[in-house]
């Protein structure tokens, strides 16, 4: 079993999409959207829910006011200030530490797990899908995408497809981080802007520590010839593949507002048969020909 994570330094690339595309050509795959701070691929995969689960992690301070003494002593130990005058814990405050739940003398604050978000099982058009939402201002979300990729991994197991298609989270932090571990190899969209360049640097660094092979595709490229030279340079000199460029096509953004792929709606458009392309190329490196 192989895993295609398809990565962006910076959000709006378009790697939702891409990876959209690329379920629509594949012929045996499982979906996992590991993007759960923003999970947008259900918005174009249409999915039936088969199975949600509560997504529990974290925990937010508790007073029981029958045993609390008001000492004032969890105030004083608190370095969030999320314990109000009246002996309440706001719970956006509340860093979940758990130091007044330790020092409490009365043993008055309960710690509950709380239920961060939910994570699902779906079929769509393409195959299984596993997606999260992850709730508001909630975190944990590498926990999180460190979940629905196991998940991800066993229904593939259990349907015998061959490849997990993952739309991974955008930048660098704890999400990517908890994305990449194991995977194949990292398919980085790339946009032909000074952000977008610095952007795939930093990916690139970060896949070049963890060790995971790497591809880099160009989105849009022909907004911006000289940053798109930038890019291919930049992926020569680090002796990444450049599998393809993608032309700037507004037949993408119609093709989403009617919820279908861009090789759906319009396969004959540059932009579907450039993302056609680009899939081959993908499939023909070394990592996942093998």
């Amino acid at each position: 079993m192989k895993e295609l994570v398809i990565l962006s330094g910076k959000g709006g690339t378009g790697k939702t999409s891409i990876t959209a595309a690329f379920a629509a050509l594949s012929k045996d795959s499982v979906l996992c959207d590991a993007d759960v701070d923003a999970a947008d691929l259900h918005l174009l995969m249409d999915p039936h829910i088969l199975r949600q689960t509560d997504f529990n992690s974290g925990a937010v301070a508790v007073i029981d006011a029958e045993k609390c003494s008001e000492c004032r002593l969890c105030q004083d130990l608190c370095r969030f200030n999320a314990i109000d005058a009246d002996f309440t814990v706001d719970p956006i405050e509340c860093e979940g530490c758990g130091v007044c739940v330790d020092l409490c003398p009365e043993k008055a604050i309960a710690f509950p797990t709380k239920t961060c978000g939910q994570w699902f099982i779906s079929e769509t058009r393409f195959g299984p899908l596993v997606h999260a939402r992850l709730g508001i201002a909630e975190e944990n979300s590498g926990k999180l995408v460190a979940l629905v990729r196991q998940e991800a991994r066993r229904v593939a197991e259990e349907s015998a497809a061959d490849l997990i298609i993952t739309d991974g989270p955008p930048g660098v932090g704890c999400p990517v981080i908890a994305s990449l571990g194991g995977a194949t190899a990292l398919l980085i969209v790339a946009e032909p802007t000074i952000s977008g360049i610095h952007d795939m640097e930093r990916v690139v660094g970060l896949a070049r520590h963890f060790r995971i092979p790497c591809m880099v595709c160009i989105n849009k490229y022909d907004l911006n010839q000289a940053n798109t030279a930038a890019i291919k340079l930049m992926a020569k000199e680090n002796g990444l593949p450049l599998v393809g460029r993608i032309p700037f096509d507004p037949s993408v953004v119609s093709s989403m507002v009617h919820g279908r792929t861009i090789v759906e709606a319009e396969p004959n458009s540059p932009a579907g048969y450039a993302v056609a392309n680009v899939w081959q190329a993908v499939l023909a490196t070394n990592q996942m020909s093998r």
